[in-house]
């Protein structure tokens, strides 16, 4: 049997499922001999399983046989297809669908040549080549004109380069529900536009005289817009341990700006502590 197309039971679902999932997708078709539609819808994916070459991997298991892994992915009736992507379930139908709806189906979950140019523009983008990222971003983006994901790439990538005009040029028009990511991206550029100075002449400034908030105010917006978020957290805190009403309070209204903008975590937690100190 291909290595694409597999019949599976419990002890296999780890390996043959969901790790292999975190390499290519794989859809499990939950099926049972006594299953009429299961007759119709089988054939079909087998078939779209030889005729894809391994894109993904068919795993087909029997749900009368391993009736405590229907139940932990809730199949309630058969056939139940579910595909899987980085070990979770991403999609699923249930029923016998004609060969179209099948293969519309997996062309949703088989990543195709702008997918593969995004994958490699992250790939260089944490090498530390952000040209090479954007020339391979710039490629996906001609094949997937209207791919909102594309566009949001390279605006991280130029927030990361501080090119404020590029990357509102890119997000100014997504709206914040067209991806998680956008809200962030909007509040990253909001830093940095506000920002406007160069990092090192803000820093001699504060070497020369540490009590100069307006540099440090600069210097802390520019670090969160680049992401170094504690960075931009002590200055800000440094503001509020210096002068509560330097700029109506400012270094404590964006403190709390940043909180808003992290969501929580460890990090946010901390320096929450830290303000109440320094207020107490």
């Amino acid at each position: 049997m291909a290595d694409f197309d597999l019949d599976i039971n419990l002890p296999d679902f780890q390996v043959a499922v969901l790790d292999e999932s975190r390499t290519r997708p794989v859809v499990v078709d939950f099926w049972a001999p006594w299953c009429g539609p299961c007759k119709s819808l089988k054939p079909i994916l087998e078939k779209l399983a030889a005729e894809y070459g391994g894109k993904f991997r068919l795993a087909k298991v029997n749900a009368d046989d391993n009736q405590a892994l229907s139940q932990q992915y809730g199949v309630r009736g058969i056939p139940a297809v579910k595909a899987f992507v980085n070990g979770e379930m991403v999609d699923e139908f249930s029923g016998a669908l004609p060969e179209a709806e099948v293969r519309a189906f997996l062309d949703r979950l088989i990543p195709g040549p702008a997918d593969e140019l995004r994958a490699q523009a992250a790939v260089a983008r944490a090498a530390g080549d952000p040209g090479a990222a954007l020339q391979l971003l710039a490629d996906a983006s001609r094949l997937s004109p209207d791919d909102v994901g594309i566009r949001l790439d390279a605006a991280e990538i130029m927030l990361d380069l501080r090119e404020a005009e590029e990357a509102q040029r890119l997000i100014g028009n997504v709206a914040d529900d067209a991806d998680p990511r956008v809200p962030h991206l909007k509040a990253r550029l909001q830093f940095l536009g506000a920002a406007g100075a160069d990092e090192m002449a803000l820093q001699a400034r504060i070497a020369a005289d540490a009590n100069d908030l307006e540099a440090r105010l600069a210097l802390a917006k520019l670090a969160i817009a680049g992401q170094r978020y504690e960075d931009g957290m002590e200055q800000l805190l440094e503001i509020v341990r210096r002068d509560r009403g330097f700029q109506d309070d400012v270094g404590r209204t964006t403190l709390l700006t940043v909180f808003d903008l992290l969501g929580g975590g460890e990090l946010v937690s901390r320096y929450r502590r830290l303000l109440a100190s320094v207020l107490n």
